[in-house]
């Protein structure tokens, strides 16, 4: 029976498999693989009080089962429990010592609190025990790049192509991948990611052209018509055609978010980058400026994300962002995408006074976003795709980040060496959005002071 459960979960039929293990607990209801088992489809399927509570269950049964700890880790690391989900795998690591796997993911717990330099010991005792993981490997070039030890970073920042679950496939092109040499013809660039780090590996297309190279940039449809404005040297399509890249006189091909290993070894090497190099249309923009002008500074808004990895721990309740609202004299321009009228009713029931523009499509229609971004004096946002837009644009942007940021923000500091224009106002605690919003709110009077 049990095994004829396991077929079912490991080809991924979790109700049938859940029913299968539900009758065998009636039968062996003390049968502690099959709770765990059981809490592991609850997991799976996004019930993670369900799973906390089997998998508790099968421990209390099967105390000594290292897996059975490290999985319950799985589930409160899920949920955000980080101080649980350590415990757990500690003891994991305590009844069997060795598991690569453990390591990694404890790594991922320590460097969530903040602790990154007991995060990358994880990660380095995982390379030792499963040195071809490339998931360790990627671990612990985030976790440098996130101290600002960028040479170091960007080593095993490839890496990514191997990992599971990266949202992004390493191109096959005919063309070998550029490593920097000159090349007889044109390279070609192309985007990985999302939106918001096309925009933020296109800065570097300025240094590649600066170094001497003809460049074909391979964009989001959304970003061509930014792209190609903000780029006049540079070709910019979008997605993959043989019989038209075979006239581009192609000689090599790069990732776009392998550049910075190749022109952001150091800080200093920062120092000559171009900012902004995105370009709105002006005449959209001016459309914008004059249609929301009504002499107070125009303020833009953007506090949530749909990142199904980290968009939990990045987003803001727009409730929580009241007393920036008690602030005078700003007019308030949400910057959010989404469907209008859910926009507009969850701005209502928050009691926030923004202008939902009906003529912008923030996520299909980027180039008006742009524009509409360029009339802002300001933008306020979690970090999201808006943040690299604006920033990008040269407009003065204000990002909320977590406790536990994104490796490209690094660890500490109000300014990024990446944008210029960027103040960052950072967690001092985990979850603690309210302090970060007293402090942007404190920001704002001042600022309108000296106005």
């Amino acid at each position: 029976m049990v095994r004829d459960a396991l077929g079912h979960h490991r080809a991924g039929r979790l109700s049938e498999a859940e029913q299968i293990y539900r009758q065998a607990l009636e039968v062996q209801p003390d049968n502690a693989d099959c709770m765990h088992l059981l809490g592991m489809v609850a997991f799976q399927s996004a019930r993670n009080a369900d799973a906390a509570e089997l998998i508790s269950k099968a421990i209390s049964i099967h105390k000594t089962a290292a897996s059975y700890h490290s999985n319950l880790g799985n589930v409160f690391q899920a949920d955000g429990r980080l101080d649980d989900a350590e415990a757990c795998y500690r003891t994991a690591l305590d009844l069997k010592p060795g598991q690569a796997e453990v390591y990694l993911n404890l790594g991922h717990v320590l460097k969530a609190q903040g602790r990154v330099d007991s995060a990358l010991t994880c990660y380095r005792q995982c390379l030792f025990l499963k040195p071809e993981l490339a998931e360790a490997r990627v671990a612990e070039s985030t976790a440098l790049l996130l101290k600002g030890e960028f040479a170091a970073g960007w080593e095993n920042f490839e890496s990514r192509w191997n990992t599971k679950d990266y949202d992004t496939p390493l191109r096959a092109h005919p063309q070998p991948i550029w490593r920097g040499e000159p090349l007889p013809g044109r390279l070609l660039i192309w985007g990985e990611q999302g939106v918001g780090d096309e925009i933020m590996f296109a800065g570097l297309v300025p240094d590649v052209v600066r170094a001497g190279h003809r460049c074909v940039l391979d964009c989001d449809p959304r970003l061509k018509p930014l792209f190609a404005r903000s780029f006049p040297g540079v070709e910019v399509i979008s997605g993959y055609d043989a019989v038209r890249d075979a006239e581009l006189d192609i000689a090599a091909h790069l990732s776009g978010g392998s550049l910075p290993g190749l022109f952001r070894s150091s800080a200093e090497s920062f120092a000559g980058a171009t900012s902004p190099y995105l370009d709105a249309d002006a005449m959209k923009r001016e459309r914008f400026h004059s249609s929301y002008d009504d002499g107070r500074p125009l303020v833009g808004l953007a506090w949530y994300t749909r990142n199904r990895k980290s968009g939990r721990i990045r987003s803001i309740d727009l409730t929580l962002f009241a007393p920036l609202f008690t602030v005078r004299d700003i007019k308030w321009v949400s910057l959010q995408y989404g469907d209008h009228d859910k926009l507009r009713g969850e701005a209502e029931a928050a009691g926030a006074p923004l202008l939902i523009e009906p003529e912008v499509d923030q996520f299909s229609d980027i180039d008006s976003f742009a524009a509409q971004v360029c009339a802002m004096d300001l933008v306020i946002t979690i970090d999201n795709s808006t943040a690299h837009l604006a920033a990008a644009l040269g407009v003065p942007t204000w990002l909320l980040l977590p406790f536990a940021p994104d490796w490209r923000w690094l660890l500490a500091g109000d300014s990024s060496p990446w944008y210029p224009s960027i103040r960052l106002f950072r967690q001092p605690a985990i979850g603690d959005w309210r302090s970060v919003l007293q402090r942007v709110e404190q920001s704002l009077a001042t600022a309108l002071n000296r106005r």
